[in-house]
């Protein structure tokens, strides 16, 4: 289980790498050169910046300078891609506890359901990227596929398939940390049994009086002595 773990672990900090880094970029939509006559410049945008870049290398880029008058799926995104960051963070840090090959978090147990909570913080962190990736992306192909749409058209941004990858990873690493502690368990659970099995069979035979208890090694009386006695007994009487 030892190895399983590790790979849980890798798995949840190469998706909490993944989230980070599709959090922090500026390419979650760029234009579309299918309804731009100007292909020679496109704009790139984020959900903290917006870019505009050109042919020869030049981008330009400028932050949203209001966050009220944010449109509210903006808004979500960020929320969303900060708690997934936040709690896979946390769930590295929990992870580095309770793996079996740590030293740290006392018995394994505990050890146990500190990974579990791990494996919950992996899951819910891949779930809020995922959450967040798809509601932008929902945005951007609802508007190109709108014919009434007659503003610039997006197309999706290397930024959400970045964030689809983090979140998978993120969520298999959950998964694989919380099946990881179904043998703990099940070895605990043996071990009480046996301990209380043993207790039971202790407390059975120490129920006899102080003074009273039998051995199992204890010979038989000898009736041999006494027999011949009475033997004795009845010849001397005839």
């Amino acid at each position: 289980m030892s190895g399983l773990q590790i790979l849980a672990f890798l798995s949840g900090l190469a998706g909490l790498g993944a989230t980070i880094a599709a959090t922090v970029s500026n390419e979650w939509r760029a234009t579309s050169r299918a309804s731009s006559v100007i292909t020679a410049t496109w704009v790139l945008q984020g959900l903290w910046n917006n870019c505009a870049g050109n042919a020869i290398g030049a981008v330009h880029c400028r932050p949203h300078h209001t966050i009220l008058n944010l449109e509210a799926y903006i808004q979500a995104c960020r929320g969303l891609m900060i708690a997934a960051v936040c709690l896979g963070f946390f769930g590295t840090i929990f992870a580095l506890v309770g793996m079996k090959c740590t030293k740290i978090g006392g018995s394994d147990k505990n050890k146990a359901r500190i990974a579990c909570f791990a494996g919950v913080n992996f899951l819910l962190s891949g779930f809020c990227s995922l959450s967040a990736c798809s509601l932008y992306a929902h945005r951007i192909t609802s508007e190109f596929f709108d014919p009434m749409f007659v503003a610039q058209k997006y197309e999706l941004g290397a930024a959400l398939f970045i964030g689809w990858a983090g979140s998978v990873l993120c969520i298999l690493g959950g998964i694989m940390l919380c099946f990881s502690i179904a043998g703990s368990f099940t070895k605990s659970h043996s071990q009480s049994n046996y301990i209380y099995k043993g207790a039971a069979s202790h407390s059975h035979i120490s129920s006899y009086p102080r003074g009273q208890a039998k051995s199992v090694n204890q010979p038989p009386p000898d009736y041999s002595n006494s027999s011949r006695m009475q033997h004795f007994d009845k010849n001397a009487y005839v």
